[in-house]
This record gives C-alpha cells, sequence and structure tokens, in this order.
C-alpha cells in the first residue's frame, strides 16, 4: 500500500471511530437524561449500550492513531486527526437535526484548509 493510500484509509478510520465516539456519547447522555449528580442517573447511563459503543470508538481510535503516528510526520497527522470535528457537525446536521451557525461552517472550512495546507506543505518537504 502507497503512503498516501495508508494516510488516507487510516485517517479516515481514525475520523470514523472519532465520529463514533462522540455521538455514541449524545446518544447515551439523551437516552440517560440531563445530568444529574445523583447514583440513579450513573447506573442509567452505564446500562446504556451507547456508552458502551464511545468506549469502543475510544479504543479504536486510540489504536488507530498509534498507528498513524509510527508513520506519519506529526504536523499533518495531528491537524487531520480534529477532522473529526467537522464529521461530527455534519452528523449532527443530518441525523440530529442541528443547525450550524455561520461561524461553525466558516470553523469547518478553516479546519478543512488547515488541513489540505499542511498536508501540501509536508508534501513538498518530504523525499520523493
Amino acid at each position: 500500500m502507497s503512503r498516501r493510500r495508508f494516510y488516507v484509509v487510516g485517517f479516515g478510520i481514525l475520523m470514523l471511530f472519532d465520529t463514533l465516539t462522540q455521538v455514541s456519547i449524545k446518544l447515551a447522555t439523551a437516552h440517560a437524561g440531563g445530568f444529574q449528580p445523583e447514583w440513579s442517573w450513573l447506573l442509567s447511563v452505564t446500562g446504556e449500550p451507547w456508552l458502551y459503543a464511545a468506549i469502543m470508538g475510544y479504543l479504536g481510535a486510540f489504536v488507530t492513531w498509534m498507528t498513524l503516528l509510527k508513520h506519519a510526520p506529526i504536523g499533518p497527522a495531528f491537524a487531520a486527526s480534529h477532522l473529526e470535528v467537522v464529521a461530527v457537525l455534519i452528523v449532527s446536521v443530518l441525523f440530529f437535526h442541528e443547525h450550524l451557525t455561520p461561524g461553525q461552517i466558516l470553523g469547518g472550512l478553516c479546519i478543512a484548509a488547515g488541513i489540505v495546507c499542511l498536508s501540501l506543505s509536508e508534501a513538498e518537504h518530504s523525499p520523493s
């Protein structure tokens, strides 16, 4: 597998795991009700299957991130790991019917543009 393909697939998998984690946390807390500093609330959250999906997402993201860090340059890798923020915004609109503000849209575009700039910069400086 080429290095470029490895990065694209790896960061795609990382983005999926990170998005799964964030969405699962939202669903677990939505099903358990609003936070209340009580044992009954904590017990109800621990019974939510979505909490365990979030834990699996964290574990998958950790393994994927460690694998990527072994091979990828740290600058673009760190930036690309934030694509999850954009993915969660998109999922929130599509599945939770949330509305984005112009600032959120601009922020998502800035994240994507920053990742592209770092990737292009790294490509110029890496040996062929």
